[in-house]
C-alpha cells in the first residue's frame, strides 16, 4: 500500500467537499480560506494539492457545519468511481470484486484514504480494515467516516448495487448516527467493537465482474503505477519527470535536465543513482507508458509515434516496443480494439 500521508492530491477530490459545503450555504471564500487553493484551480484537473491543504479545508468545513450529523460520513458518499479517475477506472476492469478492491489498496494514495486500510477474510466474510491513527486526532472521526462512505459506495458501484448489506464496525461509543448508517448499509452498525471495519459476504467477493477486460486492466494498473510516482512528493527523480513530461520533452538530453533543475550533470546522475534508477530508465519508463497509452487512444501512425517519443526511427521504437510487451506496436494496437489503423501504414 503506498504512503497516503505525503502524496498530493487532484483538486477534483477537493471540490466533492466544496460542492457538498455550498450545498449547506458555506460559501467558496469560507471553504478555502488559508489554502492557499485558487477558485481557478478547482476547475482545472491537473492541478494537484498538498495534504496540509486539504487539512486545512477539512477544518474550515468541519467549523462552517458543526450541527450536521456524520459530515464525513455523508461527504464520503458524495464520491463515486469515477470521480478518481484511473485508480477508478482500473477498477471497473478487474477481474472480480476481491481484484479490484487489492488493486484499490495497491494504489490507495490515488484514492480520498487517509486511513490505513488491509483487507482481511473471517467467518464468511470478506473486509477491510481502517486504522485512522496516522490522523491529527482532531479530524480523525471525519475522515476515518468518510473513507468508510467513501469505501461503502465504491463496493456497492463495483458489485452493481447487487451488494446491499454492508457490515459497519466502530471502536466509538457513540451511537448518534446509528440509523443514518444503516439506513446507507442496510443493517446497524456495531459499536464499542474492537475495531473500524466493514464487512461483505464473501460469496459476492470472487464473481467475475461484466466489465472485466485483462488488457485493458494491465495498461491501468500501469497507468495508475505512473500517476502515483508523479503524486508523491519528494526526490529527484519527479523534477527529472517534471521536465521531460513537460516543455524539455522526451528528446531532452541529461545535460538539459539538469540545466533546468540547477544541478550539474555529475551531481543529477549521483543523486538518481542514490535513488535508484538513472535518467535513461526513467525515459524509458516515460515512453514506455506514453506507447501504451497513444496506440490506443489514438489514430496516430507508428512512425508518427515513434517521432513524438524521441525515437530517431521507427525500427528503433519498435524494438524498444517489443521489449516492453513481446509485439510489435501494429499487434498491440490490433489487440486492443484500438482505432482503425490507416491503410499505408506499414
Amino acid at each position: 500500500m503506498g504512503n497516503t500521508q505525503s502524496t498530493r492530491r487532484p483538486v477534483a477530490i477537493s471540490k466533492v467537499m466544496i460542492n457538498f459545503a455550498q450545498n449547506h450555504g458555506v460559501d467558496m471564500e469560507t471553504c478555502l480560506f488559508g489554502t492557499d487553493i485558487s477558485e481557478h484551480s478547482l476547475n482545472d484537473g491537473a492541478v494537484l494539492i498538498e495534504r496540509d491543504q486539504e487539512m486545512r479545508l477539512i477544518e474550515n468545513i468541519m467549523l462552517a457545519l458543526p450541527n450536521i450529523p456524520a459530515l464525513g460520513f455523508k461527504i464520503g458518499l458524495c464520491y463515486n468511481i469515477a470521480t478518481f479517475g484511473i485508480w477508478g477506472f482500473s477498477l471497473r476492469t478487474c477481474r472480480t470484486l476481491r481484484d479490484a478492491l487489492n488493486t484499490a489498496l495497491r494504489f490507495l494514495p490515488l484514492s480520498t484514504a487517509y486511513c490505513e486500510i488491509n483487507a482481511f477474510e473471517e467467518d464468511g466474510y470478506f473486509g477491510l480494515l481502517m486504522n485512522p491513527q496516522s490522523i491529527p486526532s482532531h479530524l480523525r472521526d471525519f475522515l476515518l467516516e468518510r473513507d468508510m462512505a467513501a469505501s461503502i459506495i465504491i463496493i456497492k458501484e463495483l458489485s452493481l448495487n447487487e451488494i446491499q448489506t454492508i457490515q459497519t464496525e466502530l471502536t466509538t461509543l457513540d451511537t448518534t448516527n446509528s440509523v443514518y448508517i444503516e439506513s446507507v448499509c442496510g443493517v446497524k452498525p456495531l459499536y464499542q467493537s474492537r475495531r473500524n471495519a466493514i464487512r461483505v459476504p464473501i460469496k459476492y467477493i470472487d464473481k467475475p465482474q461484466p466489465t472485466y477486460d485483462a488488457n485493458l486492466a494491465r495498461l491501468l494498473s500501469d497507468q495508475c503505477a505512473r500517476q502515483l510516482r508523479q503524486r508523491q512528493t519528494g526526490g529527484v527523480r519527479d523534477s527529472v519527470r517534471n521536465q521531460i513530461l513537460g516543455d524539455l520533452g522526451l528528446m531532452a538530453s541529461l545535460d538539459d535536465v539538469a540545466s533546468a533543475i540547477n544541478l550539474s550533470s555529475r551531481t543529477l546522475r549521483r543523486k538518481l543513482d542514490n535513488e535508484s534508477t538513472s535518467f535513461r530508465a526513467l525515459v524509458e519508463e516515460e515512453r514506455k507508458q506514453m506507447a501504451f497509452q497513444l496506440l490506443v487512444s489514438s489514430d496516430m501512425k507508428i512512425d508518427e509515434l515513434a517521432a513524438h517519443l524521441g525515437y530517431t526511427d521507427t525500427s528503433s521504437f519498435t524494438r524498444a516496443f517489443r521489449r516492453w510487451s513481446d509485439c510489435s506496436p501494429r499487434d498491440y494496437r490490433l489487440s486492443h480494439n484500438a482505432r482503425k489503423i490507416p491503410k499505408n501504414e506499414d
